[in-house]
């Protein structure tokens, strides 16, 4: 783990360019949609090129045997090196009270996987990312067994910094922590995590020691 991180985050943009416009708008429909009860929230279906070919309903799409669809997830880090983590809340279909990385979901069709992955991680979290960074993208097919549901996803990986205090919002996070490499890896010999974590945690690995270290 280095001694500390660059103050300047900047440092990292101009070394791993995400090649998006963070200004990018997320369409204020589609939020308002999602956000009412009982409102379909659709996810973009791709082919095993990670070509778009579609919509499908969100719980559809993880019923077995799946389709694959478009997400992402993020990994972020404070100026300590320490990963942020998530349990996720209780009230949840899907994976309920369980450990995962930062933050993770699934873009609106036609929203940037970027936009929405920093969409999500205030929504989830109460803070915007202060850097949020590409990690290139990881395709897996993967069962749940406690919810019978199945992570069928082409999945876009970010990693960043985080720098503002985490407020997170109660029906999405029961609780969260920042943790060292080596505190991960006991928390992860004694607590259950999200059946992605393991995946998209290696697969976003060379991104994480960018930003992070090589202890990691």
């Amino acid at each position: 783990m280095p001694q500390s991180l660059p103050t300047d985050p900047t440092h990292f943009a101009a070394e791993i360019d995400t090649g998006l416009d963070v200004e990018t708008d997320v369409s204020v429909d589609q939020r308002a949609s999602a956000a009412t009860p009982g409102a379909e929230i659709l996810l973009e279906l791709v082919d095993d090129e990670g070509t778009t070919i579609g919509t499908a309903e969100k719980l559809w799409a993880h019923q077995q045997p799946g389709r694959l669809h478009r997400a992402f997830s993020v990994f972020l880090f404070d100026r300590q090196g320490r990963l942020l983590l998530q349990r996720r809340a209780l009230g949840k279909y899907h994976s309920p009270g369980v450990w995962s990385n930062t933050c993770c979901g699934h873009p609106y069709p036609d929203e940037p996987p970027f936009v929405a992955a920093a969409r999500r991680t205030a929504e989830e979290l109460g803070v915007a990312p202060a850097l949020l960074c590409e990690a290139g993208t990881v395709r897996y097919d993967l069962p749940d067994e406690a919810s019978g549901l199945i992570e069928r996803e082409w999945n876009h990986l970010f990693v960043g910094l985080v720098t503002a205090p985490v407020e997170p919002h109660p029906e999405e996070v029961d609780d969260f922590a920042f943790v060292t490499a080596q505190e991960l890896r006991e928390l992860r010999a004694e607590r259950p995590f999200s059946v992605w974590f393991e995946t998209v945690f290696e697969a976003a690995l060379p991104g994480i020691r960018e930003i992070a270290g090589r202890d990691w």
